[in-house]
């Protein structure tokens, strides 16, 4: 059986059954090709605010299903997954311009989310309190109602499925907007899933559609949570239009995360780090390293170092080709990564290796010297620039991977352990690594940043408790008390 068979779903939505949208189609395009690969139904504003009604109808059936029940299509998800892992790499690679080793990567990772989910559901949910009167007390944790998860085009699959899966183990519906640009992999996919795994009609509902439609969603008073991955910009505006009705937000946003490296480190290791944590999906990644912040005792020899990396990684059609790096997603990008470099060689950066593309293939590039008004330097690239800088010590290290208005990842590269643990203290981070690079997930790991980066946390038994559910205090007596007043 084939999942994802476009006569299934070709130019529809999903609303618990495939059906037409607003009449608009979105084209799956191939970053690498300019192929069409199918089509998504285009979803409108008034569709979903009905989905959103729709949802809470079918969320209260939802919440009374046995929690044993919920873990089962939970469980019966992931193995959908592991089945379909080819079907879905392909699907991956050509729609997102992905190698196949990070389709991978990311269809494994579905598999573990729906696993920890599906153990989510039945996890403990509650705990008992002392109380000052004759009394059961209990704090316990309530699905919060129907979520909204808005996500994006660079891991489709993995930051849906994120939200997706534990929002649905707790007892909530869950109405998801992809990014149209990567609306199979990121929507049709997932809706394939839950619907061969036996989820009710309603529970999860999929709309492809564009700023009026998450909108639409985040006003929408059913909604009651909105789980949000994409640009600080983006997430600036959705929380402030969630805010006018107390709508909770979980906002995963952008980062420009720094990698430290001191100077008791092997080089070649560092630089390795470097160029992973940097280029990896062409450094289309939120968490990617955008600052390489070096010691100035091996400063000169890394930037050698990372330039020769960057010369070896081989960029092309991840599909048909084995590469290190695919195509940047669209023109729209291509050209701010393009106008970030050559503002900031203008600006006195070195070029020391890459700033050149064919098409959407833009080669790994590194730029040396830089400082902080290196606009590639400042900013978020989303595109595979590596920006390196030297420091004398590490006050200096500090203050400077503190001179960002992000805070997602951090990575510290030292032999001096306690040293490094120190320096990750007094620099604000989500997410701290040492002695690797920043890109690093694990499905049991809360995931998140601080300041621009976003607030919240999902990812984890605990985190994805607190994200999806509302807190409730019950208390118990064994009859009613004769009350004076």
């Amino acid at each position: 059986m084939s999942l994802l068979d476009g006569a299934t779903w070709s130019g529809l939505i999903f609303t618990g059954q495939w059906t037409s949208g607003a009449g608009a189609t979105y084209q799956a395009i191939e970053p690498a090709s300019d192929r069409t690969l199918g089509e998504v139904g285009q979803a409108s504003a008034e569709q979903a605010r009905w989905a959103a009604r729709r949802a809470a109808q079918a969320q209260r059936e939802w919440a009374a299903t046995p929690a044993f029940e919920r873990a089962a299509v939970l469980t019966r998800a992931a193995a959908l997954f592991r089945e379909h892992t080819e079907e879905i790499v392909e699907w991956i690679t050509r729609e997102s311009g992905s190698t196949k080793g990070k389709s991978h990567s990311e269809a494994q990772a579905a598999v573990a989310e729906c696993s920890e989910a599906a153990a989510l559901a039945t996890a403990p949910y509650g705990e008992l309190l002392h109380s000052t009167q004759p009394r059961i007390s209990v704090e316990r944790r309530v699905p919060a109602g129907v979520v909204a998860v808005i996500s994006p085009f660079n891991f489709p699959l993995i930051l849906s499925i994120r939200s997706v899966a534990p929002a649905l183990a707790l007892g909530n519906a869950v109405i998801l907007k992809p990014d149209p640009r990567t609306a199979v992999c990121g929507g049709v996919l997932i809706a394939r899933v839950f619907q061969e795994a036996g989820l009710p009609e309603g529970v999860l509902q999929m709309l492809p559609g564009g700023p009026e439609v998450g909108g639409a969603l985040i006003d929408a008073h059913e909604v009651r949570i909105v789980s949000f991955t994409g640009s600080t910009a983006a997430g600036r505006a959705i929380g402030a239009q969630a805010a006018k009705s107390l709508t909770r937000t979980h906002l995963e946003l952008g980062g420009n995360s720094a990698l430290v490296v001191l100077g008791d480190v092997d080089v070649e290791a560092a630089a390795s780090c470097g160029a992973l944590g940097n280029y990896l999906h062409s450094g289309q990644i939120c968490m990617a390293v955008g600052r390489h912040i070096v010691h100035e005792s091996i400063y000169d020899e890394y930037v050698a170092a990372l330039g020769k990396t960057a010369d070896s990684l081989t960029v092309g059609d991840g599909f048909r080709q084995d590469v290190n790096l695919g195509p940047i997603i669209d023109d729209k990008q291509l050209a701010h990564v393009k106008d970030l470099v050559e503002r900031s060689v203008a600006a006195g950066a070195r070029l020391v290796t890459g700033g050149t593309h064919q098409g959407r293939f833009y080669r790994p590039t590194v730029l040396a010297d830089c400082t902080a008004d290196t606009p590639a330097y400042r900013e978020e690239v989303f595109g595979p620039v590596a920006c390196v800088r030297k420091f004398t010590d590490v006050d200096e290290a500090v203050r400077l991977a503190c001179e960002s208005e992000f805070g997602l990842a951090l990575g510290i590269l030292s032999a001096d352990l306690a040293l490094a643990a120190a320096i990750a203290d007094r620099v604000p981070a989500g997410i701290v690594h040492i002695n690797d690079q920043t890109v690093n997930d694990d499905p049991n790991a809360p995931f998140g940043g601080v300041l621009s980066s976003g607030w919240s946390r999902v990812g984890g038994q605990r985190a994805n408790l607190e994200s999806f559910t509302e807190t409730q205090w019950m208390t118990f007596r064994a009859a009613p008390p004769l009350h004076s007043l």
